[in-house]
């Protein structure tokens, strides 16, 4: 096989030569594995050469086109037969009637058995596989050492980011209203992410920020924040949700209130003066003779006070508590230290702490990500009442409906502003579209009846003026640049070979709480089956992932029992999934790991099912926006072909266009679904029952979910 490789090698570098020079060695590598495949089917004129690898020539820029790609794909299985590693295909003639090639013989002669066949194998040596295995090490320590330079960016990042307190004068400038940004360009590691874009943010407006996964809202969220774009104001105070607080000794509320730096000096300083004040009177009380100056202290106290009073210094607690409490803290989570929430938790608590400072310009990435319906309501409240600018990015368009006044669309490295909500943008956006298709329809008609006009004419002499003309308009016209659309999204989730008969899974007065802790469910009693569509839906903490967990047999009940039928195969999706990903790999190489022994062509084929084709199966996966890592995440879950799929919030991180794909994929998949989300859109398009999760009990909810958050709004 070594032998072969290094053959196949050299093929692949006599045809492709210089082409191969900006291309990254893991895409050769497997261009070349690819090939050496001894069970690889070249085809006619390389037709298997192009289906295989094709669309990975033309990502990484190896051909021009298509036409070039089936040239060199050609010459690439041309040079293979050269080399003689295509295996000859025996000719097979069809025969006009069965033979039966032993009549006449004796019944001993006409069977003779057939010796079986000779199997060569090439046999590594000791020395290869150490070679193969140092390699193996080698490239490891490679990713592993890019990874861990693309951490020490990210810290370095984040660590020279603007220090952001309440600020109650306005101190550093005038105030700041609206924000000109005017030519500027956003670059991360080499590439454009956009490119010459103006946009003017005004005072008061709430932006969207919508694109696909990967075309690079958080870089640009970043850039605002760390005033990296020209034309931000210096005094402008800009604050990036985006790192969850550090978890130590400092009560939830006390995280909050600590954002009020001068309220926590003022009150330090009072209490320093007071106790002053404490000590001249016990000196003057004892006789003694006080060192310190009684009326400058008594004076200096006034001035603190007069201060706290004009800063609201008392309403501050009630205010950060109204915030927490919002976000659903009760009073004794509000009281507990940052370092007893999990990370969800404290990324609320950093939310908090933005709303709490009302920065001049605020910027949320997913902010409903870790939030119940009940959190996601409010929010929505405080922020359409919201006084100053922010913009805000998320997958849920109906949150997005309700809190945003402007969109701004990232796309094709261009940021265009539409006014309106989310809905409004996408009707502008299909009616633009429509318009832009028919001014192209229309602009290359004219341009080619002139062009006709001049290529029948051009050596007519008498109507060489016409012609003339006819050049100069067809100059004068211009072209109307091409509609560029974003390829389509899918998630096919594949259907299982086999069908389990009923019951599938079923929950007989089965109870549950964790050791040392309180029954969180007591007898329940339902069923899932290849046709149930549900949601979950319930407030954070209550249980739900713990139910998930009793369904897909990774806690057992402390009574009763969960029945799950031996043939069913589950797939559970959750954020764990997600942070469990190997990020220094590839996605195609973390596939080869999670399933050793399949075909890479089947694992590329699975991931394209999920949009991770071409070139992005071969990025090292901290690279890949969040959106794109959780569809690695479905891509794993979902190789084995499983009868009920179990999702935690699986539109997280997902763009728009992607929870569209999502809701299609899971209307057509041919089993059963059980999804927790918060997400109206989501759940109105792939389910049709709901289940209300409170007080220990799964009881299904008679209603729709916009019946559902208006219960919540009333409550």
């Amino acid at each position: 096989m070594v032998e072969v490789a290094s053959v196949a090698s050299t093929a692949v570098h006599e045809v492709l030569g210089n082409r191969l020079a900006e291309v990254d060695e893991p895409i050769v590598d497997y261009f070349i594995n690819v090939l050496a495949d001894e069970d690889f089917d070249f085809g006619l004129d390389g037709a298997g050469v192009f289906d295989a690898i094709g669309d990975l020539l033309l990502d990484a820029g190896c051909v021009d086109d298509s036409s070039d790609c089936r040239s060199v794909c050609k010459k690439l299985s041309d040079k293979f037969g050269t080399h003689g590693l295509i295996k000859p295909k025996q000719a097979v003639r069809s025969l006009a009637a069965p033979v039966r090639m032993y009549d006449g013989l004796d019944e001993e002669e006409a069977a003779p058995k057939k010796p079986p066949p000779e199997v060569f194998e090439t046999v590594l040596s000791e020395r290869d596989k150490q070679k193969i295995e140092r390699r193996k090490r080698k490239e490891e320590r490679a990713r592993e050492a890019d990874y861990q330079l693309h951490l020490a960016h990210m810290e370095e990042l984040r660590a020279g980011m603007p220090a952001v307190f309440v600020n109650h004068d306005g101190t550093g400038g005038p105030a700041v209203r609206d924000i000109h940004l005017e030519n500027f360009s956003v670059t991360v590691g080499g590439r454009d992410l956009i490119q010459d874009a103006s946009i003017t943010l005004s005072f008061g407006r709430h932006y969207g920020l919508v694109g696909r996964n990967g075309t690079g809202k958080t870089s640009f969220l970043r850039a605002m924040a760390m005033h990296g774009i020209a034309g931000i104001p210096k005094n402008c105070q800009i604050l990036h949700v985006e790192q969850e607080v550090v978890g130590d000794d400092t009560m939830a509320v006390q995280c909050v209130l600590n954002a009020d730096v001068e309220r926590i000096q003022l009150l330090e300083e009072e209490s320093n003066l007071i106790a002053q004040q404490r000590d001249i009177e016990f000196e003057e009380e004892s006789g003694k003779t006080s060192s310190k100056d009684k009326d400058a202290i008594s004076n200096r106290l006034q001035e603190v006070y007069k201060r706290l009073e004009f800063i609201d210094a008392d309403s501050a607690d009630a205010r950060a508590s109204s915030i927490l409490a919002g976000l659903s803290f009760t009073q004794e989570m509000m009281r507990k230290p940052t370092r007893a929430f999990s990370g969800g938790w404290r990324m609320r608590i950093a939310l908090a702490r933005a709303l709490f400072i009302e920065p001049d310009l605020l910027l949320l990435d997913e902010p409903t990500n870790h939030l119940d319906l009940h959190a996601v309501l409010w929010l929505e409240n405080y922020l359409t009442k919201w006084p100053k600018t922010f913009i805000v990015v998320s997958h849920a368009r109906d949150f997005l409906n309700t809190v945003v006044t402007d969109v701004l669309h990232l796309h094709n490295q261009k940021l265009t502003s539409y006014k309106g909500d989310y809905d409004t943008f996408e009707r502008s956006r299909n009616e633009q579209m429509k318009n832009q298709q028919k001014a192209l329809e229309a602009n290359e008609r004219s341009r080619a009846h002139m062009q006709d006009f001049i290529d029948k004419f051009r050596y007519n002499a008498k109507r060489a003026s016409l012609v003339q003309s006819r050049i100069k308009a067809l100059d004068r016209l211009g072209f109307v640049d091409e509609i560029v659309n974003d390829p389509d999204y899918k998630f096919d989730f594949p259907t299982p070979d086999d069908r389990p008969g009923p019951p599938i899974i079923s929950f007989n007065d089965a109870s549950f709480g964790y050791p040392g802790g309180p029954l969180l469910f007591k007898n329940l009693n339902f069923g899932i089956d290849l046709d149930s569509r549900v949601a979950m839906v319930g407030p954070n903490g209550i249980g739900k992932s713990t139910i998930l967990k009793l369904i897909s047999g990774e806690l057992q009940p402390t009574s009763g029992t969960v029945f799950r039928s031996s043939k069913v195969r589950m797939a559970v999706f959750s954020q764990h999934h997600v942070d469990g990903l190997d990020l220094s790999s590839n996605p195609l190489l973390y596939m080869m790991r999670c399933f050793p022994g399949v075909p890479d062509q089947k694992l590329r084929a699975h991931l394209g099912s999920f949009g991770v084709t071409g070139s992005l199966a071969l990025q090292p996966m901290y690279t890949l926006s969040g959106g794109q890592k959780s569809r690695v995440a479905f891509a794993k879950i979902t190789f084995k072909k499983p009868h009920i799929i179990l999702l935690d919030e699986p539109s997280n991180h997902l763009d728009l266009d992607a929870v569209e794909a999502l809701i299609q994929g899971l209307v057509l998949f041919q089993g059963g679904v059980l999804i927790v989300s918060h997400d109206e859109h989501l759940i109105t398009g792939s389910v049709d029952e709901l289940w209300a999760v409170s007080e220990g009990r799964v009881t299904p909810f008679s209603g729709t979910f916009a019946d559902y958050k208006k219960m919540l709004k009333s409550a």
